[in-house]
């Protein structure tokens, strides 16, 4: 007697009223979109060099107070930022702030930087696609 009060004190403290619960095993694959576009952050059509395409993925990480050089990219690049913020400021000077979770089409063949924001290092998972060796990244000659 004193078993079955335990258990009905434990169907009534989980709300189960005695009926076995059935707990759903979870999802095998989650999918979670974060970018769907055809155009870059300026507003560009995204197309792809024809022939031969390398693709390269690396992690950037920028220290707080970062500037970088101004530049541009011949072919597609995009960025997730996994962590802080980047200003990104093109040379018509429209910028924008990304921050951890954005992704960010980069513009082609058009000249701008990046800059850290607050005091956070920047990390960034970059993948560029190019031509096979091709130059990813062009920097801004400076006058002598």
């Amino acid at each position: 007697m004193i078993r079955l009060g335990f258990v009905a004190i434990l169907c009534v403290a989980f709300n189960t009223g005695g009926a076995a619960v059935a707990k759903e095993p979870a999802p095998a694959e989650i999918v979670t979109e974060i970018a769907g576009t055809t155009k870059t952050a300026t507003g560009q059509p995204i197309t792809l060099p024809q022939g031969p395409l390398e693709v390269v993925a690396s992690i950037y990480t920028l220290a707080p107070g970062v500037r970088l050089p101004e530049h541009k990219h011949p072919y597609q690049r995009y960025a997730y930022i996994l962590e802080g913020e980047l200003m990104v400021q093109q040379a018509d000077s429209s910028s924008r702030i990304y921050r951890a979770g954005e992704f960010v089409i980069e513009s082609v063949d058009r000249w701008h930087f990046g800059a850290t924001v607050g005091a956070v290092p920047v990390k960034l998972l970059v993948i560029d696609q190019s031509p096979p060796g091709g130059e990813v990244t062009v920097n801004r000659p400076t006058a002598p």
